[in-house]
């Protein structure tokens, strides 16, 4: 764990590792917070631009299925000119909160790099040298991840979500009228949940390295892997199979590479116990 000018990790007590681990998560809040503060600023892009941009038709993903749908003659849901459904905040301090607390997942987001990177100044001093020269890369692989996934929610699972439940009535004579908490939720849920989903690489190198996880293990439980996938994907996407095949599909394919990562994990670690065994 960290260490402090005057001591190595083996000589920290417990309450030093609980006082150096403050101060990383004290940076990481005041991070988030100024980017959230410089998010706020950025209410017009941030809104019109961002978060309600999957509400636009002209939005790139369903442009995207309109094309292919009229490569193959298909009359497409993607090619109309408006989604059916208004957004209306129904409290006082409705739209206010909203600017905040989208300000805040905004700070989180883009400050992710800097949060993984004062982690990593916690961890990092109680790995010994080797570990931390092989896991040289880890913030860089870690946000590059996170970001991919973050995309991923953002163009493919929002959009889906939203055209889908967004045109989706019971009756005629019910009218989406979609409160704003409850649209951003959407768009939030769909980019948080893919961003930590595209972090098992990630999980999987840990817990190889701790000993929990084996690439026998995975392949195993492949089958099962598979189903927890689909449940995952069924939760964060409408209940629509191309939606969820299309959110199933990457996680997969990561899976498969955590196999291939645990693999390596275990033969490094397989070389240092013969290196250190002569």
């Amino acid at each position: 764990m960290a260490k402090t000018a005057n001591s190595n990790p083996d000589e920290m007590s417990f309450l030093d590792h609980l006082e150096e681990l403050r101060w990383h998560l004290i940076r990481s809040v005041v991070a988030v917070v100024i980017v959230a503060c410089v998010a706020f600023m950025m209410k017009g892009f941030i809104f019109d631009t961002i978060i309600f941009g999957p509400k636009k038709m002209d939005f790139p993903t369903y442009q995207f299925f309109c094309k292919i749908g009229n490569i193959f003659g298909i009359d497409s849901e993607f090619c109309g000119d408006s989604l059916p459904f208004t957004i209306q905040s129904r409290k006082m301090a409705g739209q206010f909160s909203a600017h905040i607390w989208t300000s805040i997942w905004a700070g989180f987001i883009i400050a992710f790099p800097y949060v993984l990177w004062e982690l990593w100044k916690f961890i990092s001093p109680g790995l010994h040298a080797n570990e931390r020269k092989h896991s040289r890369g880890f913030i860089l692989v870690a946000s590059s991840l996170f970001f991919l996934g973050v995309l991923f929610g953002y163009y493919v699972v929002a959009p889906l979500s939203i055209n889908f439940l967004g045109t989706y009535q019971v009756s005629k004579e019910v009218f989406n009228e979609i409160d704003i908490d409850s649209f951003i939720a959407t768009v939030r849920t769909s980019v948080i949940a893919c961003g930590i989903m595209f972090e098992l690489p990630i999980i999987i190198y840990f817990l190889t390295k701790v000993g929990l996880v084996t690439p026998e293990i995975l392949k195993k439980h492949r089958k099962i892997a598979l189903v927890i996938i689909l449940i995952l994907a069924a939760v964060i996407t409408p209940p629509e199979i191309y939606s969820q095949v299309l959110v199933a599909i990457p996680v997969l394919i990561l899976y498969q590479v955590s196999i291939y990562i645990s693999k390596i994990v275990l033969k490094r670690e397989a070389k240092k116990e013969k290196a250190n065994a002569k």
